[in-house]
């Protein structure tokens, strides 16, 4: 029997501590570290290394040591990409899944993951791959009843297996003998549901726990990179939206995917955070109906549906999220505060990010918001990060202050500094051909260092530069939408 060792864990981050220390060196939180009893290995086996292929056998040597690999005889990781169906979750991945590649994809809870692997799972073993669902938090029946609402065939789809099991040694075992190294690479898809269920009996702590889900997801990683199989782990959020467990299980792995939904509406994104194999940043917009999650028609003004008309308070951007561009509608309610206390409340964009641009408006155009209550949200439950958005954000709670509406055909962009100087965006044309396709006939936007005031067209649209905030905002808001000055 294995000898135990004491060690000391954060139960916040998975912090590792030889002896007890009263505040975590990791996050900072006090009095977090639990005991916790590891099992010690008594021997050490060589470690297992990669064929160029991505398998194991070509770089262990004689006496089972590795061998290094020259890098002309790696294969590429682009040539061993599996198809992906829709094409929405395919540009997320970065255009298909990479062999031996870890996935962990994070949500609310009734989201829809389960939804969304169970129709790529039907989807892979029609292609003739199998599939492998671990269920740890559903029984077989209950998936099942799933597949057959998503258009599961008995006859059709019998690579589809269920592994209902959650003990870590067990499961190895298992998936090394059906799924191991002796298949073709790639052949078999891994689907943990979910890897807080797992657990280990080499770890003396709970399933869930930062130690036993970095344990576990270091072992399935590992079985990934060795077999060639690709893996996918479904993982739950903390109340503040962060993935549970520790943040190593993000380091480990090679994607990290946040499946968000938008309001309790049918639309749901997929958020690429992290990709080794693509782009990091990019969006998939689809909906939800009773077949499954379909792609949305349209996603680009996705979040202009609704809009009224002329309404004070309201400015149009174009965002860029990977290589999407969606027109995003920024929505702002200025109005005299009642309390001794004016209150900031904020949707959709970063609340310190409006208090900031709100004291830019202040000192570079003149207006008094500091005994103002302020209400920011991005229409259609979208999110903003792209600093482009910073003028839009500036137009619309001017606009709401002032009650002079944006003209509905006007788009707004701009990274706003601190010194009220307006600055170009990245990717431009794209962002203008996107909102031309849709009818904007006029752009509001940074104008070039150097560069003298002249009228010109591009994309369909009619540019109209400016080089500060309180030139932005008189334009925006100008009753007649044209000015002198622009180019």
């Amino acid at each position: 029997m294995a000898k135990k060792t004491t060690r000391f864990y954060c139960k916040s981050c998975g912090h590792e501590e030889l002896r007890w220390l009263g505040q975590c060196p990791g996050c900072r939180e006090w009095n977090t570290f639990a005991e916790v009893k590891v099992a010690a290995k008594t021997s050490h086996k060589g470690a297992r290394g990669f064929s160029t292929g991505g398998r194991r056998s070509e770089t262990v040597g004689l006496g089972g040591k590795v061998q290094p690999v020259p890098l002309a005889r790696v294969a590429s990781a682009e040539t061993n990409r599996l198809p992906v169906e829709p094409a929405e979750v395919a540009r997320v991945l970065g255009g298909g899944l990479v062999e031996g590649s870890v996935v962990l994809l994070g949500g609310e809870p009734g989201v829809g993951k389960s939804t969304l692997l169970t129709g790529l799972a039907l989807w892979w073993v029609r292609q003739g791959l199998k599939v492998i669902y671990v269920a740890g938090e559903e029984s077989p029946a209950q998936i099942r009843m799933r597949a057959e609402r998503l258009g599961f065939s008995p006859e059709k789809e019998e690579g589809f297996h269920i592994l209902p099991e959650v003990q870590l040694e067990s499961l190895m075992e298992t998936l090394e003998e059906d799924a191991g190294g002796d298949g073709e690479a790639g052949s078999t898809v891994i689907i943990a549901d979910s890897i807080q269920t797992l657990h280990s009996e080499n770890i003396d702590s709970f399933p869930g726990s930062p130690t036993q889900i970095r344990y576990c997801g270091g072992v399935l990683a590992d079985f990934a990179r060795r077999s060639g199989h690709p893996v996918f782990l479904v993982g739950h959020v903390t109340k503040s939206g962060d993935l549970a467990g520790p943040k190593l299980l993000e380091h480990m792995v090679d994607t990290v995917l946040y499946f968000e939904g938008s309001g309790g509406g049918p639309i749901r994104m997929v958020r690429a955070v992290k990709n080794r194999f693509g782009t990091t940043g990019e969006l998939a917009v689809m909906e939800m109906r009773a077949e499954g999650l379909v792609p949305v028609d349209q996603a680009g003004v996705l979040f202009l549906s609704g809009r009224r008309g002329v309404e004070p308070g309201s400015a149009v951007c174009a965002v860029k999220n990977g290589s999407r561009v969606f027109l995003v509608e920024v929505q702002a309610l200025v109005s005299t505060s009642r309390y001794g206390t004016p209150q900031r409340v904020v949707q959709g964009v970063d609340n310190k990010r409006v208090a900031l641009l709100a004291a830019i408006l202040e000192k570079r155009a003149g207006m008094d918001l500091a005994g103002c209550d302020i209400f920011v949200k991005v229409a259609g439950g979208g999110r903003i990060d792209d600093p482009g958005a910073d003028l839009a954000i500036m137009v619309a709670l001017a606009s709401s202050l002032r009650e002079r509406p944006v003209p509905l055909d006007n788009l707004v962009l701009g990274e706003v500094g601190l010194t009220g100087e307006i600055r170009q965006v990245a990717d431009l044309d794209s962002r203008l051909r996107e909102a031309g396709r849709h009818g904007f006939a006029r752009a509001i936007l940074a104008r070039s260092e150097g560069s003298k005031p002249s009228r010109r067209k591009k994309e369909g649209m009619e540019l109209m530069t400016v080089t500060s905030v309180e030139e932005a905002v008189a334009l925006a808001l100008e009753p007649t939408g044209r000015k002198a000055g622009r180019g």
